[in-house]
Parts: C-alpha cells; structure tokens; sequence
C-alpha cells in the first residue's frame, strides 16, 4: 500500500494563489491540495471548486482538515495564521518575507519549534537546480572578499499583477529584499550588522557585514519600467568575480513545486531542518527589520 499523500490548505485567492501555489499544490506527486481558506469566501469557494477541494469559512476549521498549509497571502497576514498552523504541529510553506515584525518573526520560528513542524521559506531562485548548481560552485571556492546584488523590479508599476497594497507600503527592501539577501546569506555567511539608506522612489541600499569579515552590498528598487528589469548577483575576490547567479526565474512552477516536494520529505521524516526553513526565514528577516529601522530613523531625523 502507497503513502497517503499530505493534505494542505492553501491559504490565498489572488493572483499568487490561483497561479502558481494552487496549480503546484494539484500537480506534485505525495500532496493533495484538499482545502482552500481566503479572505474573500466567494473567491475560496471559487478557486476550490476548481481543484476538487473544500473552502472553509474560518482557518480553525482548515486546520482541523489538513496536515499542511502553504501561503499566498501578504506576510501580515500569513504570520497570525502560521503561528497557529504551527502551534497546532502543521507543516508550512511559507512565503517571504515570513513576517513584517520582530515579535511576529520569533513567535513564528519559536511556534515551528514546539510544534516540530517542518517549514520551507519559498525563496523562489533558492529552488531551481541552476542557483543550487551557483551556491555549491561558489561555496567550495572558498574565501571572497565581497558580494554584490543589484536587483531591479517592476511590481510597483500599474498594470502589474504584484502591485498590491503591501508592496506599495513596504517596497523592494521588504518583496525582493529577501531574494537577495538568502543569496547573500547561504553564500557568504550569516550576517552581523547592516547599514541601510534609501535613495529615490522606493531605492534602498544595503552594506552587509558577514561574520567571516566579508561584505556585500544591495540595491533595490521595484519602480524600473518591465522592459528595465534587471538582476545581478555575483562575489569577487583579487583574481576575478565569480559567475553570476542565475537569480531570475521564468515559470515558477517548477521550484515551487521542489519546495513542497522537499517539505513534504522532511514532514514525512519526522525532520524539521532545511536550508530555507523558518529559522533561516527569520535570519533574513532580521537583517531587513535593521535596515528598516536605520531608514525609519534617518527619516524621522530629516536626514
């Protein structure tokens, strides 16, 4: 007799929901996408009936059904319901940036903990075989002197599906910040300081200072017109630079579903580590709090 597969909820109707989470939840071997919780219940009813699951008119309910969650919705609302799914011993997977708070963020990797759920942060590029392939090239090179991101986004502009009222509050720092700084973080080493200043429209600067005493810098932006989107990810050292990352993802699909695949292996082993699991969700997270704070400060001093 086969396993049963693992039944999840999908905690989200938009565009991120419908697209992407609920079309890999259907499609990946040893996952059964069985429920549907969102703010809208029309639209839960309407992207359930879909797939063949259940909306349910409250997560209490969803959580009573399901083994798992998976998360597409913005992160403050993500972070009350995760603590919770975590408490409770469900597994998550979680999108970035796992929370918006500092006391949201450790109550979320702290929930995970006691309730041994096993969580993976989908770190979007963290999931494709060709940055996997970047990761262990540059890794096994040895000591770099320094990092370099520059990653310029278009969700701020209007016809974009991602111009949501988050995003239009918090900006690059908090949506592709995490990108680039889980890039920083599993290349170089943890993080212990960060220096933070915004330019205009919502351009943020990062100087990072990892615990091996290398450093990396970050900039940001999601105001460039489509046609002007641009990443660029890649170390140095006195011989050269190394190659770079291959950081933008075409279809989605293929990693989101590594993520849950990876998930439902370490729920299914009773393991809760993974390289992109809560606690480093939390690492990352960290570093953006700081940097938000620095710039909050620097604003209210008129500087």
């Amino acid at each position: 007799m086969g396993t049963e597969p693992l039944k999840f909820g999908l905690v989200g109707t938009g565009h991120w929901a419908r697209e992407t989470h609920a079309a890999a939840l259907a499609s990946t071997e040893g996952i059964e996408l069985s429920a549907v919780w969102g703010r809208n219940p029309r639209a839960a009813a309407d992207l359930a009936a879909s797939h063949g699951a259940t909306p349910h008119p409250d997560v209490d309910a969803m959580l009573a059904a399901v083994d798992g969650l998976a998360f597409a919705v913005p992160p403050d609302v993500q972070a009350p319901i995760a603590i919770k799914a975590a408490r409770a011993g469900k597994h998550l997977l979680l999108e970035k940036p796992i929370a918006l708070t500092a006391a949201d963020t450790d109550a979320l990797a702290e929930a995970a903990e006691q309730g041994q759920a096993a969580t993976v942060v989908f770190f979007t590029t963290r999931f494709t075989p060709a940055a996997r392939d970047w990761l262990t090239q540059v890794t096994d090179h040895g000591e770099w002197t320094a990092g370099a991101v520059t990653w310029k986004g278009s969700s701020l502009q209007a016809s974009s599906p991602f111009n949501t009222p988050w995003r239009q509050v918090k900006g690059a720092l908090w949506d592709i910040g995490p990108h680039a700084i889980s890039l920083l973080l599993a290349s170089l080493g943890p993080v212990s300081s960060v220096l933070a200043d915004t330019g205009l429209a919502d351009v943020t600067h990062l100087i990072l200072h990892h615990e091996s005493g290398v450093t990396s810098t970050v900039t940001l932006t999601l105001s460039v017109r489509e046609e002007a989107e641009e990443v660029e990810v890649y170390l140095w050292d006195p011989s050269g630079r190394s190659p770079q990352a291959p950081a933008r993802v075409g279809d989605p699909l293929p990693p989101l579903r590594t993520a849950l695949t990876e998930l439902a292996a370490s729920a299914r082993s009773g393991q809760t580590a993974h390289p992109c699991d809560v606690r480093f969700g939390r690492d990352v997270n960290r570093v953006i709090i700081e940097a938000e704070r620095q710039i909050d400060e620097r604003r209210a001093g008129g500087r």
